[in-house]
């Protein structure tokens, strides 16, 4: 059994076999799940786990080398667009649109239980060398 880092057997083995250039959405709830990419259901209840409990987790396991969000997300949730800007500086900003569309070419897409607007950030995989 593993004694750190994120327990989840399904997400921990999926997030084994990204490579670089692979793309993990992180999404609310209410995000619309295109099929396609595999699918880990985190969410239990609304808020259960929150969005920035889910990406920290992620964060300290993945190599990201860029990240894109939806531009709604700095006037309908300015705290998840904190969240994000303190994480990726360079983080692009997209119509939340163009980010559903992207979001069906991603490898793979974990939905957390928050139950904010716009908590959702497109990662793209980096190396680790």
């Amino acid at each position: 059994m593993k004694r750190t880092g994120i327990l989840n057997r399904q997400l921990s083995g999926a997030l084994a076999e990204l490579g670089h250039g692979d793309g993990v959405l992180v999404c609310d709830a209410g995000m619309p799940v295109p099929s396609g990419p595999r699918l880990v259901d985190l969410a239990f209840r609304a808020g259960v786990p929150s969005f920035d409990e889910v990406l920290d987790g992620l964060l300290a396991e993945l190599v990201v080398e860029g990240a894109t969000a939806a531009d709604e997300v700095r006037e309908a949730n300015p705290a998840a667009a904190g969240l994000l800007r303190g994480h990726f500086p360079g983080l692009e900003l997209v119509p939340h649109e163009e980010l559903k569309s992207l979001s069906a070419g991603a490898r793979l897409i974990v939905r957390t239980g928050e139950a904010t607007p716009y908590a959702n950030v497109l990662l793209r995989c980096g190396v680790f060398f």
